[in-house]
């Protein structure tokens, strides 16, 4: 019985190792610039030059890019390349078919992306797209050549390898309660991209921004509301306090 239990134990741990690897790697803080208007036009650039070809944004029409500071002439010359007018959602142009073949699956649509990937022990959507984005790395033993230290085994390629550039993760071996695991160190650089590295995160960072906005674009206009709503909530109570002492003053 007591061989039993240490087999059950040890098995147990073998279990919980796995499956914490394959959590990936804790997430960064993504910057919140979704006040910053040029830096949600370049993430909307970044995401239709990059993202679009293979990612819809079915509930995200392109005139509604006008409330981050863009004309109907600028969104015409350089971000309509699925459509012709600027009034259609932004859908994919792969194939569905295509799709399946190269990468196992239709790739998801990225409409509300910002806001379904949240975890409460790592943290919000924002947070899991700007690592997942800069954690790419070569892996020759996977079909596209690439993997992810975010989302391990991936299947979607590093479309924008040319702007950062190829990396090489780097692990420190740790031994601990007779278990060896391997512990994210850091990256070196083995080819450069266009992109310097603290560019490349500063582009991804507008492109997380820009999917935070297109998942809510009145977020901001909500939360003014809401700060009025609360100052009338805050007037009213007065008033009907001052109302009901009126009523009762008499009645005692």
């Amino acid at each position: 019985m007591k061989k039993f239990l240490c087999t059950l134990a040890l098995m147990l741990g073998v279990v919980t190792s796995v499956s914490a690897a394959s959590d990936g790697i804790a997430w960064d803080k993504a910057p919140n610039k979704l006040n910053d208007l040029v830096a949600l036009q370049n993430g909307a650039k970044l995401f239709t030059n990059y993202c679009l070809n293979c990612h819809s944004a079915a509930f995200m029409r392109f005139n509604r890019l006008k409330d981050i500071g863009l004309t109907e002439a600028q969104i015409k010359e350089n971000l309509l390349f699925t459509t012709d007018k600027v009034g259609e959602t932004m859908k994919a142009t792969i194939d569905p078919k295509n799709a399946k073949d190269w990468f196992g699956g239709v790739p998801p649509d990225l409409t509300l992306v910002a806001r379904s990937r949240s975890d409460v022990s790592k943290g919000t959507g924002t947070d899991y797209l700007y690592t997942y984005l800069r954690t790419y790395y070569r892996d020759d033993s996977k079909e596209t050549g690439w993997n992810n230290l975010a989302f391990p085994s991936v299947g979607m390629p590093h479309v924008m390898w040319e702007l950062q550039g190829e990396r090489r993760p780097v692990f420190d071996t740790v031994v601990e309660h007779g278990h060896t695991t391997k512990v994210f160190k850091g990256w070196e650089q083995v080819k450069p991209g266009t992109m310097t590295p603290v560019r490349f995160d500063e582009a991804m960072g507008d492109l997380v921004n820009y999917l935070a906005w297109m998942s809510e674009p009145v977020q901001k206009t909500r939360v003014q509301l809401g700060v009025w709503v609360l100052l009338f909530l805050m007037v009213f109570t007065i008033i009907a306090w001052r109302l009901n002492a009126a009523y009762w003053k008499d009645i005692k």
